[in-house]
């Protein structure tokens, strides 16, 4: 239980970055949750969506951000599995007129928890 515990702390900062990296745009915050080598995929409104990380780091780094635009923060963790280095968090994003929801895959890459896939979808409210 302890490690499950201190694995789902160090989870939690990662994903606190994400959140954080994605409501204020901050490209710089948001390469220390991916491995550079993680995908981008899902579907927004019935259409198809793959990105590279890059490619995606690009958008965030090109769009004004939730933040700059005046959008409340409402991004939360909604679950949390972790077997052995792999793990899996799902997560809520509303930003912009959007209300995604991320499953993202981590596994601990020399040491720490990163981000391998981003799987996201937007439900419409």
């Amino acid at each position: 239980m302890e490690n499950f515990t201190t694995n789902a702390a160090l989870i939690t900062a990662v994903l606190m970055n994400y959140f954080n990296g994605i409501y204020n745009g901050d490209v710089t915050t948001l390469k220390t949750v991916f491995h550079p080598q993680a995908i981008v995929a899902g579907d927004i409104n019935g259409q198809p969506y793959f990105k590279t990380v890059d490619q995606y780091l690009d958008g965030v780094k090109n769009r004004k951000s939730p933040h700059e635009l005046g959008d409340e923060f409402r991004m939360k963790i909604i679950s949390l599995e972790i077997i052995n280095n792999t793990a899996i968090a799902k997560v809520q994003v509303p930003i912009f007129e959007y209300n995604y929801y991320d499953q993202l895959s981590l596994v601990i890459v020399d040491g720490k928890w990163v981000v391998v896939n981003k799987l996201l979808t937007n439900v419409k409210q």
